[in-house]
């Protein structure tokens, strides 16, 4: 897992008191959130100064975990932002891959002469940018490597409920409430481990996941209902979602979050994608199952990438030229999409 680097090196770096700096990815998720806060929870216990920094907002239902307050969000205060950023002797790198998916943060962290580490789950990681990677896809989230992180470096004991709420928000927001990438004995070795700190599991399920406005459900019902599209011949699902339709349901950030699952719960469905309009640009969310992998498909098609089965990308592109070129371009991935999954 530790990809490059020494861990008596980073032990020694953490162990001093540093002014550190937690980011992680443009419109942060679950992972994201939850990484951060057990990573700053952690590392306060060790006399650190720590900042928590992302991009832009993350959504409501993630604010009542430990801390979440203290997150500074770079598009809110982007002065008070550089100056921290200028001043960090330390740099984490929380569920990200690339410095590019910083978004705004990206040439200014670029900039810092400090030591960054890694530490995150996603395919072919940035190495040449950090000083120290720690880094593997083979787990479910990139909260689980802060578990396994914080277990090397020998503070397993440092554990406590902040730091384990945190990485459970992580694991069980990336896996789908253990529904996907879950099949490693130690995830559930881990979250066992997590619960005797005091983790309410079924409380965190409810602060997650029944926390719906009445729009956030309304627009999921018209998604379904109106704006999805499913093509037999690709085994796959794809809803789209206009400006127009998020501001009649007047979106909040996080009120698309796990929309895109939705269509795969369909047997004959092996790929979902979602479109959202925003900023003038078409946000892309793409699910599948099995062995097909829509990080291949978003890295040579899409400018994005992520897992084998979860993925993104952008396209500066009309929804309807958008829903064209993809069709045309599942033409050539029209046998890899058929077939059904058997035990």
């Amino acid at each position: 897992m530790l990809i490059k680097g020494n861990k008596s090196e980073i032990k020694e770096l953490i162990d001093s008191g540093k002014n550190i700096v937690l980011t992680s990815h443009t419109n942060p998720d679950g992972d994201a959130i939850g990484s951060l806060i057990a990573m700053y929870n952690y590392l306060k216990k060790l006399n650190n100064t720590v900042t928590m920094m992302v991009p832009n907002k993350f959504p409501e239902f993630y604010k009542w975990l430990p801390k979440s307050e203290d997150i500074i969000i770079y598009e809110n205060r982007p002065k008070h932002a550089q100056k921290i950023l200028h001043n960090a002797d330390l740099i984490f790198a929380l569920d990200f891959n690339a410095l590019s998916r910083l978004g705004v943060l990206t040439d200014i962290v670029e900039a810092t002469s400090c030591t960054r580490i890694l530490i995150d789950h996603h395919i072919d990681p940035e190495v040449d940018k950090f000083n120290y990677c720690y880094s593997t896809t083979n787990v479910s989230s990139t909260a689980e490597l802060v578990y396994s992180f914080i277990e090397m470096l020998g503070d397993e004991k440092l554990i406590d409920k902040n730091i384990s709420e945190g990485i459970y928000t992580g694991i069980v927001t990336d896996t789908g409430s253990f529904s996907f990438s879950c099949n490693r004995p130690e995830t559930y070795n881990i979250t066992s481990k997590l619960i005797s700190h005091g983790v309410d599991a079924q409380k965190i399920h409810k602060l997650i996941y029944d926390t719906f406005s009445e729009n956030r459900l309304r627009l999921l019902g018209y998604a379904i209902s109106e704006r999805m599209m499913v093509w037999d011949e690709y085994h796959t699902a794809l809803i789209y979602l206009s400006k127009e339709d998020l501001l009649k349901f007047n979106y909040q950030v996080g009120d698309t979050e796990g929309m895109v699952n939705y269509p795969l719960s369909m047997e004959k469905i092996n790929m979902s994608v979602l479109i959202s309009e925003k900023d003038n640009l078409l946000r892309l969310s793409f699910r599948s199952k099995g062995d097909f992998s829509v990080n291949d498909l978003c890295r040579k098609h899409f400018n994005g990438g992520g897992h084998k089965n979860a993925a993104g990308g952008r396209e500066a592109n009309n929804i309807d030229a958008f829903i064209k070129k993809l069709k045309s371009i599942l033409e050539d991935y029209k046998n890899d999409l058929d077939y059904k999954i058997s035990l």
